[in-house]
């Protein structure tokens, strides 16, 4: 039986994290951590690299997806555990969610330049490529988000930091901040059940919507991410009780995105986990 913990939400230069995914598996390892899993936005193209180093290594590569969704308005994220990553229509899926996270990028990059400061699409998308270069990635299937922007913002001076680029621009309630229509949570559970994976509400804490999760829950979400690092004690201690009221999967992780101006953001890896076990309980339910 295997022992230890597992980091259940990383990401890498797949999406929006500035470590290449063999260095983020690399990192688990030396934290003494079991297993990770690598849960880039909308894209599982850091996945094979990570399972190659985590072979390598000896240690376990969880293979997952974190969905972007927006329901009344408001962002949720729905992680998917150990779907058929190679299955032709959930590819095409996360396609999709990249055409519209791109046109949101460029929707927030023109409320940008309309505030006066002037920054361009191919900027952001050279940023994207040189961090994925950097990581040895060849850049398919990678997604651009949000994080690539605010490195352009820096950048440009117009900004000093990844956090005041979100707090004045890039956040809910900033000047720039955009949120077309996008897939809704309840198709997102949809299509993990379709693509054969395991679906898990992730840091519900920063809804403010707990009638929302429950709604979620109602719709076949199968786990909820209770530890985070944006998640206090209070919130661990709600979502994990609601986690047992309806017999559902307690999973966490840090969030990792690598460093920033010397800043780990979310949290460093292995700074919130679970006991591997959990694994067998996502594997079941798929």
């Amino acid at each position: 039986m295997v022992i230890g913990k597992a980091d259940l939400h990383n990401h890498t230069t797949a999406s929006d994290g500035t470590m290449p995914p063999a260095a983020v598996v690399a990192r688990a390892k030396a934290a003494g951590l079991a297993a990770v899993a690598i849960t880039d936005h909308d894209t599982m193209a850091g996945v094979e690299e990570a399972l190659a180093e985590g072979r390598k290594l000896g240690i376990t590569v969880v293979p997952g997806a974190e969905l972007s969704t927006v329901a009344d308005g408001r962002d949720i994220h729905v992680l998917a555990y150990y779907p058929d990553w190679e299955n032709e229509l959930w590819q095409e899926r996360l396609a999709g969610l990249r055409a519209t996270r791109g046109a949101r990028n460029e929707m927030i990059v023109e409320r940008l330049t309309q505030l006066g400061i002037p920054v361009k699409m191919q900027e952001v998308e050279h940023i994207a490529a040189e961090q994925a270069l950097a990581g040895g990635g060849k850049g398919k299937g990678k997604t651009i988000g949000r994080p690539h922007i605010a490195e352009l913002l820096i950048r440009k001076g117009a900004v000093s930091t990844m956090a005041e680029a979100f707090e004045r621009y890039l956040g809910e309630g900033g000047a720039a901040y955009v949120n077309p229509p996008r897939l809704h949570p309840f198709e997102a559970i949809e299509w993990i059940r379709e693509a054969g994976g395991t679906s898990v509400i992730a840091h519900p804490g920063l809804y403010g919507r707990d009638d929302l999760v429950e709604q979620l829950i109602g719709k076949g979400a199968q786990g909820i991410e209770v530890y985070h690092s944006d998640h206090g004690t209070e919130e661990e201690q709600r979502y994990a009780g609601l986690a047992r009221k309806h017999g559902l999967i307690i999973t966490g992780g840090s969030d990792f995105h690598g460093e920033r101006q010397g800043e780990v953001f979310h949290g460093e890896i292995g700074s919130k986990t679970v006991d591997v076990s959990v694994l067998e309980q996502l594997r079941k339910n798929r």
